[in-house]
Protein backbone atom coordinates (compact mmCIF):
# COMPACT_ATOMS: atom_id res chain seq x y z
CA UNK A 1 0.00 0.00 0.00
CA UNK A 2 0.89 3.60 -0.38
CA UNK A 3 0.64 5.45 2.45
CA UNK A 4 0.57 8.88 1.50
CA UNK A 5 -1.87 8.21 -1.65
CA UNK A 6 -4.88 9.43 0.62
CA UNK A 7 -5.23 12.38 2.03
CA UNK A 8 -3.00 15.66 1.40
CA UNK A 9 -0.33 13.45 -0.14
CA UNK A 10 2.17 14.40 2.80
CA UNK A 11 4.28 11.42 4.61
CA UNK A 12 1.39 9.74 7.08
CA UNK A 13 2.05 10.92 11.05
CA UNK A 14 0.43 7.87 11.66
CA UNK A 15 -0.30 4.91 9.92
CA UNK A 16 -2.49 1.82 10.53
CA UNK A 17 -2.19 -1.31 9.03
CA UNK A 18 -4.92 -4.19 9.67
CA UNK A 19 -5.38 -3.12 13.32
CA UNK A 20 -7.30 -5.88 15.22
CA UNK A 21 -8.36 -5.43 18.62
CA UNK A 22 -10.89 -7.30 21.66
CA UNK A 23 -11.49 -7.52 24.80
CA UNK A 24 -12.28 -11.03 26.06
CA UNK A 25 -14.84 -12.64 23.28
CA UNK A 26 -15.45 -8.84 21.96
CA UNK A 27 -14.13 -8.03 19.24
CA UNK A 28 -14.11 -3.82 19.50
CA UNK A 29 -11.48 -3.76 16.42
CA UNK A 30 -11.53 -5.65 13.40
CA UNK A 31 -9.31 -5.06 10.47
CA UNK A 32 -8.75 -1.60 10.52
CA UNK A 33 -6.54 0.66 8.59
CA UNK A 34 -6.52 4.19 8.20
CA UNK A 35 -3.61 6.70 7.28
CA UNK A 36 -2.99 10.20 7.93
CA UNK A 37 -0.72 12.73 6.57
CA UNK A 38 0.83 15.38 8.30
CA UNK A 39 -1.39 18.47 8.29
CA UNK A 40 -4.91 16.68 7.79
CA UNK A 41 -7.41 16.42 9.96
CA UNK A 42 -9.85 13.52 10.06
CA UNK A 43 -13.13 13.09 11.97
CA UNK A 44 -14.06 9.81 12.76
CA UNK A 45 -17.82 9.64 13.30
CA UNK A 46 -20.17 6.29 14.52
CA UNK A 47 -22.60 5.08 16.71
CA UNK A 48 -21.90 4.22 20.67
CA UNK A 49 -19.80 1.07 20.50
CA UNK A 50 -18.52 1.48 17.48
CA UNK A 51 -14.91 1.14 18.41
CA UNK A 52 -13.62 5.15 17.72
CA UNK A 53 -12.08 5.28 21.54
CA UNK A 54 -10.60 2.31 21.12
CA UNK A 55 -8.95 3.04 18.04
CA UNK A 56 -7.79 6.40 19.50
CA UNK A 57 -6.35 4.70 22.45
CA UNK A 58 -4.43 1.68 20.44
CA UNK A 59 -3.15 4.68 18.87
CA UNK A 60 -1.64 6.42 22.27
CA UNK A 61 -0.88 2.73 23.60
CA UNK A 62 -3.22 3.14 26.40
CA UNK A 63 -4.85 -0.02 24.94
CA UNK A 64 -2.48 -2.96 23.12
CA UNK A 65 -3.28 -4.02 19.94
CA UNK A 66 -3.71 -7.62 19.29
CA UNK A 67 -2.66 -7.59 15.64
CA UNK A 68 -1.68 -5.41 12.97
CA UNK A 69 0.95 -2.49 13.32
CA UNK A 70 0.56 1.03 14.07
CA UNK A 71 3.46 3.20 12.15
CA UNK A 72 4.23 6.41 13.36
CA UNK A 73 6.53 8.57 11.51
CA UNK A 74 7.21 6.03 9.33
CA UNK A 75 8.13 3.70 11.60
CA UNK A 76 6.70 0.58 13.30
CA UNK A 77 6.03 1.22 16.85
CA UNK A 78 4.90 -0.54 20.30
CA UNK A 79 4.33 -4.26 19.32
CA UNK A 80 4.62 -5.35 15.54
CA UNK A 81 6.24 -8.56 13.28
CA UNK A 82 9.94 -8.24 12.39
CA UNK A 83 10.65 -10.97 10.02
CA UNK A 84 8.52 -13.25 11.03
CA UNK A 85 8.54 -12.36 14.89
CA UNK A 86 6.48 -10.17 17.37
CA UNK A 87 8.48 -7.16 18.41
CA UNK A 88 7.87 -5.37 21.36
CA UNK A 89 8.89 -2.13 21.99
CA UNK A 90 11.29 -1.47 25.15
CA UNK A 91 9.26 1.07 28.26
CA UNK A 92 11.94 4.24 26.76
CA UNK A 93 10.90 4.07 23.37
CA UNK A 94 6.90 3.40 23.85
CA UNK A 95 7.25 6.60 26.17
CA UNK A 96 9.04 8.79 23.58
CA UNK A 97 6.53 7.74 20.96
CA UNK A 98 3.70 8.51 22.98
CA UNK A 99 5.29 11.94 24.25
CA UNK A 100 4.86 13.31 20.60
CA UNK A 101 0.93 12.28 20.49
CA UNK A 102 -1.18 15.04 22.62
CA UNK A 103 -4.71 13.31 23.97
CA UNK A 104 -7.71 14.89 24.93
CA UNK A 105 -10.01 12.98 26.93
CA UNK A 106 -14.10 13.69 27.23
CA UNK A 107 -12.92 13.80 31.34
CA UNK A 108 -10.54 16.32 31.90
CA UNK A 109 -8.18 14.69 33.76
CA UNK A 110 -6.65 17.72 35.51
CA UNK A 111 -4.46 17.13 38.41
CA UNK A 112 -6.72 19.05 41.02
CA UNK A 113 -3.48 20.34 43.04
CA UNK A 114 -2.19 21.88 40.62
CA UNK A 115 -2.93 25.40 39.13
CA UNK A 116 -4.21 25.87 35.53
CA UNK A 117 -0.65 26.67 34.43
CA UNK A 118 1.05 23.83 36.61
CA UNK A 119 -0.99 21.45 34.43
CA UNK A 120 0.09 22.71 31.62
CA UNK A 121 3.94 23.33 32.97
CA UNK A 122 4.27 19.48 34.79
CA UNK A 123 5.04 17.42 31.78
CA UNK A 124 7.37 19.47 29.85
CA UNK A 125 9.54 20.20 33.36
CA UNK A 126 9.55 16.33 34.61
CA UNK A 127 9.14 14.72 31.14
CA UNK A 128 11.06 17.21 28.52
CA UNK A 129 13.09 17.85 31.27
CA UNK A 130 12.50 22.10 30.39
CA UNK A 131 13.61 24.67 32.42
CA UNK A 132 10.97 26.25 34.93
CA UNK A 133 11.11 29.39 33.79
CA UNK A 134 10.99 28.54 29.63
CA UNK A 135 8.50 25.99 30.56
CA UNK A 136 6.13 28.71 31.93
CA UNK A 137 6.64 31.35 29.45
CA UNK A 138 5.53 28.77 27.10
CA UNK A 139 2.72 27.58 29.33
CA UNK A 140 1.04 31.24 29.46
CA UNK A 141 1.56 31.47 26.26
CA UNK A 142 -0.86 28.26 25.38
CA UNK A 143 -3.06 29.07 28.02
CA UNK A 144 -3.15 32.94 26.04
CA UNK A 145 -4.08 30.99 23.21
CA UNK A 146 -6.81 29.05 24.17
CA UNK A 147 -8.47 31.82 26.13
CA UNK A 148 -7.73 31.85 29.51
CA UNK A 149 -4.70 34.21 30.40
CA UNK A 150 -6.53 35.39 33.65
CA UNK A 151 -6.95 31.65 34.71
CA UNK A 152 -3.04 30.76 35.15
CA UNK A 153 -3.43 30.44 38.99
CA UNK A 154 -6.55 28.83 39.23
CA UNK A 155 -7.63 25.32 40.28
CA UNK A 156 -9.74 22.62 38.43
CA UNK A 157 -12.41 23.07 40.74
CA UNK A 158 -12.61 26.93 40.10
CA UNK A 159 -13.07 26.66 36.62
CA UNK A 160 -16.13 25.39 34.35
CA UNK A 161 -16.24 22.53 32.21
CA UNK A 162 -15.44 24.03 29.12
CA UNK A 163 -12.27 26.28 31.04
CA UNK A 164 -11.00 22.46 32.22
CA UNK A 165 -10.72 21.58 28.91
CA UNK A 166 -9.47 24.06 27.22
CA UNK A 167 -6.48 23.79 30.05
CA UNK A 168 -6.03 20.33 29.10
CA UNK A 169 -5.92 21.31 25.14
CA UNK A 170 -2.88 24.08 26.12
CA UNK A 171 -1.33 20.74 28.53
CA UNK A 172 -1.77 18.66 25.51
CA UNK A 173 0.50 21.09 22.78
CA UNK A 174 3.03 22.03 25.70
CA UNK A 175 4.86 18.55 25.03
CA UNK A 176 4.97 19.91 21.06
CA UNK A 177 3.01 17.07 19.55
CA UNK A 178 3.53 15.71 16.35
CA UNK A 179 -0.47 14.60 16.26
CA UNK A 180 -3.22 15.37 18.18
CA UNK A 181 -6.03 13.04 19.26
CA UNK A 182 -9.30 14.52 20.55
CA UNK A 183 -11.64 12.08 22.08
CA UNK A 184 -15.28 13.26 22.21
CA UNK A 185 -13.42 16.46 24.15
CA UNK A 186 -16.87 18.63 24.34
CA UNK A 187 -19.37 15.29 25.14
CA UNK A 188 -19.20 16.38 28.44
CA UNK A 189 -19.46 19.70 28.46
CA UNK A 190 -22.73 22.28 29.23
CA UNK A 191 -24.08 23.43 25.46
CA UNK A 192 -23.49 26.56 26.12
CA UNK A 193 -19.96 25.68 26.82
CA UNK A 194 -19.02 23.55 23.76
CA UNK A 195 -18.29 26.44 21.07
CA UNK A 196 -15.35 27.65 23.13
CA UNK A 197 -13.92 24.53 22.80
CA UNK A 198 -14.51 24.26 19.50
CA UNK A 199 -12.84 27.57 18.35
CA UNK A 200 -9.70 26.35 19.82
CA UNK A 201 -9.45 22.79 17.77
CA UNK A 202 -10.92 25.31 14.83
CA UNK A 203 -7.50 27.13 15.08
CA UNK A 204 -5.19 24.30 15.80
CA UNK A 205 -7.02 22.97 12.27
CA UNK A 206 -6.46 26.27 11.08
CA UNK A 207 -2.75 26.13 11.81
CA UNK A 208 -2.00 22.85 10.22
CA UNK A 209 -1.76 20.87 13.29
CA UNK A 210 -2.50 16.73 12.33
CA UNK A 211 -5.70 16.06 14.47
CA UNK A 212 -7.86 12.64 14.44
CA UNK A 213 -11.26 13.78 16.35
CA UNK A 214 -13.29 11.36 17.44
CA UNK A 215 -16.68 13.48 18.35
CA UNK A 216 -20.61 13.80 17.20
CA UNK A 217 -20.09 17.49 16.32
CA UNK A 218 -21.34 16.93 12.80
CA UNK A 219 -21.26 20.62 11.70
CA UNK A 220 -17.45 20.45 13.00
CA UNK A 221 -17.02 17.74 11.17
CA UNK A 222 -18.25 18.90 8.23
CA UNK A 223 -16.42 22.52 8.28
CA UNK A 224 -13.42 21.36 9.51
CA UNK A 225 -12.09 18.32 8.72
CA UNK A 226 -10.71 16.92 5.44
CA UNK A 227 -11.82 13.55 6.04
CA UNK A 228 -14.44 12.16 7.40
CA UNK A 229 -14.40 8.52 8.60
CA UNK A 230 -17.42 6.34 9.65
CA UNK A 231 -17.10 3.32 12.15
CA UNK A 232 -19.59 0.73 13.16
CA UNK A 233 -18.96 -2.48 14.63
CA UNK A 234 -15.55 -1.89 14.99
CA UNK A 235 -14.92 -1.78 11.17
CA UNK A 236 -14.25 1.47 8.93
CA UNK A 237 -17.64 1.21 6.93
CA UNK A 238 -16.93 4.38 5.11
CA UNK A 239 -14.19 7.66 4.52
CA UNK A 240 -13.97 9.90 2.29
CA UNK A 241 -14.85 14.23 2.03
CA UNK A 242 -17.10 16.00 4.06
CA UNK A 243 -19.20 16.93 0.86
CA UNK A 244 -19.32 13.35 -0.09
CA UNK A 245 -19.86 11.31 3.02
CA UNK A 246 -22.25 13.71 4.06
CA UNK A 247 -24.52 14.40 1.61
CA UNK A 248 -23.69 11.41 -0.63
CA UNK A 249 -22.84 8.26 1.62
CA UNK A 250 -22.12 5.28 -0.33
CA UNK A 251 -22.93 2.65 2.71
CA UNK A 252 -26.59 2.32 3.69
CA UNK A 253 -25.44 2.04 7.04
CA UNK A 254 -23.45 5.29 6.93
CA UNK A 255 -26.83 6.78 5.50
CA UNK A 256 -28.85 5.31 8.21
CA UNK A 257 -26.75 6.45 10.93
CA UNK A 258 -26.60 10.39 9.41
CA UNK A 259 -30.41 10.60 8.59
CA UNK A 260 -31.31 9.55 12.66
CA UNK A 261 -28.50 12.28 13.82
CA UNK A 262 -30.17 15.05 11.16
CA UNK A 263 -33.56 13.64 12.38
CA UNK A 264 -32.89 14.21 15.88
CA UNK A 265 -31.75 17.90 14.93
CA UNK A 266 -34.42 18.89 13.01
CA UNK A 267 -31.85 19.08 9.92
CA UNK A 268 -32.63 18.40 6.04
CA UNK A 269 -32.81 14.64 5.04
CA UNK A 270 -29.42 13.47 3.58
CA UNK A 271 -29.53 13.24 -0.44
Amino acid sequence: MNVSASGNGAAPVVWLEGIWKSFGRLEVLTDVSLSVPRGEVVCIIGPSGAGKSTLLRCINHLETIDEGTIHFEGKPVYRYKEHGKTVVDPDRRIEAVRAQIGMVFQSFNLFPHLTALGNVIEAPIYVLREPAAAAQARGLALLTKVGLTEKAGSYPHQLSGGQQQRVAIARALAMNPKLMLFDEATSALDPELVGDVLRVMRQLASEGMTMIVVTHEMDFAREVADRVVFMDSGAIVEEGPPATVFTNPRSPRTRQFLQSILNRNGRAEVS
